[in-house]
């Protein structure tokens, strides 16, 4: 069965028209399917749906949000669920053992969207899903969009999975779901607008400026979380910590999901850095090959496995990324980044494009691994570490919190239950 399932995305994926057709006959079925099961369940006014990244993990905003309202007293008799893939996941989390946990794709799972008064995403809906007139749907995205998104993207050979139309037609019967859209600046929200098409659709207004609520955590953290944090995740005492945290490539695809090169000689790395550092290993979620990092025990850490990536960034010296969103982050923490963009070229011309000029980003530019061993090393002259990096970059990176991360200030997760609330 597997076999023929290959075979016919394969065969879809080479005709255009013919896989369109087939997706549309598909979502309708689908919406029909799901408008049965939300016309027998009444909505729960204190019912509230999470999932992250589709039911992929627990981390993100939703978890952000999650946590704020558990230690809040007015809504200690709400209700909580999670959406999970592997529902036996969540019972290895003690935040869960109170939660309501549901299966993703599953008749539970289409119940509990239509009973649930409140959902809260940080990526697309299934699109069978719509949502009544009495329930919210709260988008709280995950990142400020350096690459370009959705409807902004140009390159038409860059996404091996969808044409740029099919693209549009996905977004369109996404977005339209949302009362709110999470933006942590006026820049991610003029983007937001134009990548998820909403002049179009007329639905400007459902972008709220309040920060990301997972980042408060990086102004809330106490040395003792720290230090546990390293702990859970055996960092060896003495040893300073790198974090790599690279996105996926929309043109590297096996045909079951994305894959990703690591494009790193570990052994080097090891060899130049062994003594100093750790680095954790962190893949973009969408990315299903796995990695294997055995010889360098004690030198590199698989992280990828882990949901939630603000703990990686609280025990970490120094980010090492390319596209990811992630340093948007990070920069909150005001610690050094450097930005392995080993193929700046093709990603910039040929595959996303950026929405603004790579100089605003606050640190080098690194194409070669010779340079990228050069910069770790700089970060260690001066009387601390790190000195060389912010006096090199250090008024880029005012500018840069001032155009991007002004808003983020530990209280996010407040302002934007309360925007929730007040539907």
């Amino acid at each position: 069965m597997e076999t023929i399932k290959k075979h016919l995305r394969n065969f879809l994926k080479k005709h255009e028209h013919l896989r369109l057709l087939v997706r549309k006959i598909k979502w309708k079925l689908e919406k029909i399917e799901y408008g049965r099961i939300a016309k027998a369940v009444e909505v729960d006014e204190k019912l509230v749906l999470f999932e992250t990244f589709m039911g992929r993990q627990y981390g993100c905003n939703p978890k952000a949000v999650y946590q704020y309202m558990q230690k809040q007293p007015e809504f200690k008799d709400y209700r909580f669920a999670w959406v999970f893939w592997t529902p036996e996941k969540a019972k290895e989390i003690p935040e869960l053992k109170d939660a309501e946990i549901v299966p993703a794709k599953t008749r539970k799972y289409y119940e509990y969207c239509a009973e649930a008064k409140y959902i809260v995403t940080n990526s697309a809906l299934n699109y069978r899903i719509f949502r009544k007139p009495e329930q919210v749907f709260l988008e709280t995205w995950h990142g400020t969009p350096l690459k370009r998104l959705r409807c902004d993207i140009e390159a038409e050979k860059g996404n091996v999975n969808n044409t740029l139309s099919e693209i549009k037609i996905k977004n369109d019967m996404d977005v339209v779901r949302y009362n709110y859209f999470l933006s942590p600046s006026a820049f991610a929200s003029e983007k937001f607008r134009s990548s998820f098409n909403m002049a179009e659709l007329g639905i400007e207004d459902i972008v709220v400026e309040t920060g990301y609520p997972r980042n408060d955590f990086l102004f809330n953290f106490s040395d003792k979380d720290a230090a546990e944090i390293r702990r859970e995740l055996d960092i060896p005492e003495g040893k300073k910590v790198i974090l790599y945290a690279p996105t996926f490539r929309d043109n590297q695809h096996d045909g079951s999901g994305y894959t990703y090169d690591v494009h790193l000689d570990f052994d080097r790395l090891q060899q130049e850095l062994g003594d100093d550092y750790v680095i954790l290993f962190r893949a973009h979620y969408f990315v299903a090959n796995g990695f294997d990092f055995d010889r360098y025990k004690g030198f590199v850490i698989d992280a990828s496995g882990l949901d939630d990536i603000t703990p990686l960034y609280v025990v970490s010296d120094v980010l090492i990324t390319d596209y990811s969103s992630v340093f948007f982050d990070y920069a909150n923490l005001r610690r050094p980044m450097l930005f392995y963009m080993y193929d700046l070229d093709e990603y910039g011309t040929g595959i996303r494009g950026f929405y603004f000029d790579i100089c605003e980003i606050p640190g080098p530019k690194i194409k070669t691994e010779d340079e990228l061993i050069r910069q770790i090393a700089k970060l260690s002259g001066g009387s601390e570490y790190g000195e060389s990096w912010f006096n090199e970059y250090g008024e880029v990176f005012e500018r840069f919190i001032d155009k991007f991360a002004y808003l983020e200030d530990g209280r996010a997760s407040e302002r934007v239950v309360n925007i929730m609330m007040e539907s």
